[in-house]
C-alpha cells in the first residue's frame, strides 16, 4: 500500500484558518459557504478530502477550486473518495472489483462526468476509458497527484479519516488515514489538534441529530463532516481560528434550506432517539398520509417517520446486518428547543409539524412559523 503523504506548511501568524471537509460536488454549497464566511485571499482554507464524488457537480467544483487557487491560499487533502478518481487514472487494478460497477451506478462521478465533457463517455471498455482521460485531462491527474494525505503544522493536524498517532505518519498507510470509519469512537487523543471530516457528525449522537462539528477538546478531536449531499438535512461545515496558534474554534455552516421564524415557544423532548445509517431498520406499524408509525427495530421505539423517507431497497449497513426489510433515511422524535423569534430551517413541512434546523441540530417544531425570509 503507498504510505501518507504528510506536508508542513508554515502559516503566518494571524491568518484566518478555516477547515471545510466532504464538499462532496456540491459547488453550491461551497460557494454559499464562503460566500457566509467572506472568505478571502488572506485567509487559509484546508479542504480535508472528498472533494469529489456523490454530488452533482464535482467538475464544475474541481474547475472553481483551480481557479480559487490563484488568487487565494488552499490546501486540498485527498480523501478516500478522491484517492478512488486517483486510483482510477493511475492503474486498472481495481477495474473487475470496483470500477466496473462503481462507475455503472455513479453517473455523477467526477470520471463520467469528465468522460461526457470530453465527448468519450462509455464505461464498457475501462482501459480505452482511462487512455481518453489521461490524453485529454493531463491537468487533472496532475492535481489529483498533488493532494496530500496529512497537512501539519506547529498546533494543527489536517486528515480526513484519522490517524491513530502522530508518530512517523509518513509511515502510515495512506489509504487507512482516508478511510478510517468511526475514528472519534476509537479512543485515541492527540498532543495538538486533529481535524477530520469523513464520518458525518451525526452518525455519533444516539439521541438528537446534529450536524454541527463535533469538538473534543480533552482529546484534542474535531470532527467536521456536516453530511452534505449525503443527509437531507445535510450542510457544509467550516470550522474558523482567527490563527494557527488559537484554540478560539468557531463555525458556520450552509444547507441552502429556508428560514422561516418561530412565533411560539417550544420545550426540549426529555427523550428522543436519532436514526441513522447503519442502525436505521424499521417495521411499519400504522401507514399515513405524510408520516408513518414506525418501531425502529434497534431501540423498540416507536415513532412517525416522513413517508418520503422510508425505503425498501437493501441497505448497506454498518456493521453489516442480516437481517433485510424497510429503513428509513435519518429520522427523529426529537422536539426542538424554540422560543419565539428564532430562527429555523425549514427540512418539510407536514399538517402535524415541520421537521427543522436549529443550529445544524433537527428536530420537530409544532408551533407557527412566517413565511421564509
Amino acid at each position: 500500500m503507498d504510505k501518507a503523504i504528510v506536508i508542513r506548511p508554515e502559516f503566518a501568524p494571524g491568518r484566518r484558518i478555516i477547515a471545510v471537509s466532504d464538499i462532496h460536488g456540491n459547488l453550491n454549497f461551497f460557494k454559499g459557504l464562503m460566500e457566509k464566511i467572506s472568505f478571502s485571499p488572506r485567509d487559509i482554507l484546508v479542504l480535508v478530502g472528498d472533494l469529489f464524488e456523490k454530488g452533482a457537480d464535482s467538475l464544475g467544483l474541481l474547475r472553481h477550486l483551480m481557479e480559487l487557487e490563484r488568487t487565494h491560499t488552499i490546501y486540498p487533502l485527498c480523501g478516500n473518495l478522491d484517492g478512488l478518481v486517483l486510483r482510477f487514472l493511475e492503474t486498472s487494478t481495481l477495474d473487475d472489483a470496483v470500477f466496473h460497477s462503481y462507475l455503472h451506478d455513479h453517473p455523477e462521478s467526477l470520471l463520467r462526468q469528465l468522460a461526457r465533457e470530453g465527448r468519450f463517455e462509455q464505461i464498457e471498455d475501462l482501459p480505452r476509458l482511462r487512455a481518453d482521460l489521461l490524453r485529454t485531462y493531463p491537468d487533472v491527474l496532475a492535481w489529483l497527484r498533488n493532494m496530500p494525505t496529512i497537512l501539519e503544522t506547529e498546533h494543527l493536524v489536517f486528515v480526513h479519516g484519522g490517524v491513530p498517532s502522530l508518530n512517523c505518519m509518513e509511515e502510515l498507510e495512506r489509504w487507512g488515514c482516508m478511510k478510517n470509519d468511526d475514528f472519534v469512537n476509537q479512543g485515541h487523543s492527540f498532543p495538538k489538534w486533529v481535524i477530520v471530516g469523513h464520518w458525518p457528525v451525526t452518525l455519533y449522537h444516539d439521541h438528537i441529530p446534529s450536524a454541527a462539528p463535533l469538538l473534543l477538546p480533552e482529546r484534542k478531536i474535531a470532527s467536521i463532516d456536516g453530511g452534505c449531499v449525503l443527509k437531507a438535512d445535510g450542510q457544509l461545515n467550516a470550522l474558523i481560528l482567527p490563527s494557527e496558534d488559537s484554540e478560539d474554534f468557531t463555525w458556520q455552516a450552509y444547507d441552502g434550506l429556508p428560514t422561516m421564524v418561530a412565533l411560539d415557544p417550544q420545550a426540549p423532548s426529555a427523550d428522543s432517539v436519532n436514526i441513522r445509517w447503519g442502525r436505521s431498520y424499521v417495521d411499519i406499524l400504522e401507514p399515513g398520509e405524510e408520516l408513518t408509525l414506525c418501531r425502529h427495530r434497534e431501540t423498540g421505539r416507536e415513532l412517525y417517520i416522513l413517508n418520503a423517507y422510508l425505503r425498501t431497497c437493501p441497505l448497506t449497513t454498518y456493521p453489516p446486518s442480516p437481517d433485510m426489510g424497510p429503513w428509513c433515511e435519518d429520522s427523529t422524535d426529537y422536539l426542538l428547543p424554540v422560543s419565539p423569534g428564532d430562527r429555523l430551517k425549514v427540512v418539510a413541512a407536514t399538517k402535524h409539524g415541520t421537521l427543522c434546523k436549529k443550529k445544524g441540530v433537527t428536530g420537530w417544531y409544532r408551533g407557527q412559523l412566517t413565511q421564509p425570509l
